[in-house]
């Protein structure tokens, strides 16, 4: 899979694309429907498939300071669009000058100029150019003009999650900050994830015999809300149980949020400065302040335990 930042790093040669274009934030069930339909049509079509997606967060741009919390950063995304079968993944910086454009001219630059369509995916809400004045009504028109065709996908799948809500992004960022990271899998097709650097921190888990992997998460992370949960610790590819704890540690009256995922029956690991991910398979309980060290540890004993057994042979 190629993987372009900026139209000026798409080949010369690039022919005839399928393309679908969105902020794809964690690549959930949904997108995966639009993304898969994608590629599927480019083979039929004997075209290329391409994901167009934007870096930042276009609310950045347009309403400083609400960047929303991300369920995946874009290297993420772009592997999951890979193993969809995706062929490129191009991604726009999104500037204030970039905003402007209007929907005909971001049709011209991006989707004719650019990427040769033949034709586009998309779902019914899409919306594109200056203050999101195109829909796919007018992008069907565009397309009459510039000989490439529209397809629109409904895009409604419902579950458990949220109480029967459809899925999006938005359902699996609340799930992830209620804790409820068992509805934002059902949302997002697999668990949630988080990645960052391992980093030093108080070493109290060290301390204590359950040595943690402190992890600097990446900037706008959807970090799931304060408590210990079950979940796995990946190093270079190696997926480790680990019972996993966000908060700021308040029987030690700590106040900086912190994750750290203890990797389960791990003896002698050194992950300083490495990058880690945390995936979040169940949450086991709320953040607590304990009266001693004792009762902590007991309940750390019990943590491990319900840990390893919600991930042994999942």
């Amino acid at each position: 899979m190629q993987r372009w930042r900026g139209l000026t790093e798409v080949p010369e040669d690039w022919g005839r694309s399928v393309v679908t274009i969105g902020s794809f934030d964690g690549v959930h069930q949904g997108h995966q429907l639009i993304i898969g339909h994608a590629v599927d049509r480019a083979r039929e079509l004997g075209a290329r498939s391409v994901v167009v997606t934007f870096d930042p967060h276009p609310s950045e741009v347009v309403r400083p300071g609400s960047h929303p919390p991300l369920l995946a950063p874009h290297h993420r995304r772009a592997e999951l669009m890979g193993a969809l079968g995706v062929d490129a993944v191009l991604v726009l910086p999104f500037t204030a000058e970039f905003s402007q454009l209007s929907a005909e001219e971001f049709v011209r630059q991006v989707l004719v100029d650019g990427l040769h369509a033949r034709l586009v995916v998309e779902g019914p809400n899409f919306r594109f150019g200056h203050r999101a004045a195109g829909n796919v009504e007018l992008l069907a028109e565009l397309g009459g003009v510039h000989d490439f065709g529209v397809e629109v996908l409904d895009l409604r799948i419902t579950g458990a999650a949220g109480d029967g809500a459809p899925f999006s992004s938005t359902l699996a960022r609340r799930l992830v900050a209620e804790g409820d990271v068992v509805g934002a899998a059902e949302v997002l097709g697999r668990p949630h994830q988080v990645e960052g650097v391992v980093v030093r921190g108080a070493q109290r888990g060290r301390e204590l015999g359950y040595p943690t992997a402190n992890v600097e998460t990446l900037p706008h992370t959807a970090v799931p809300a304060d408590g210990v949960y079950a979940g796995w610790l990946t190093v270079d590819q190696e997926r480790m149980p680990a019972a996993i704890s966000v908060g700021t540690n308040p029987t030690f009256d700590g106040t900086e949020r912190t994750v750290e995922a203890y990797a389960i029956d791990r003896v002698g690991l050194d992950l300083y400065g490495l990058h880690v991910a945390v995936d979040f398979l169940a949450y086991l309980r709320g953040m607590e302040k304990f009266d001693s060290i004792e009762a902590l540890l007991d309940r750390m004993a019990d943590d491990v335990k319900r840990a390893r057994e919600l991930t042994d042979g999942v």
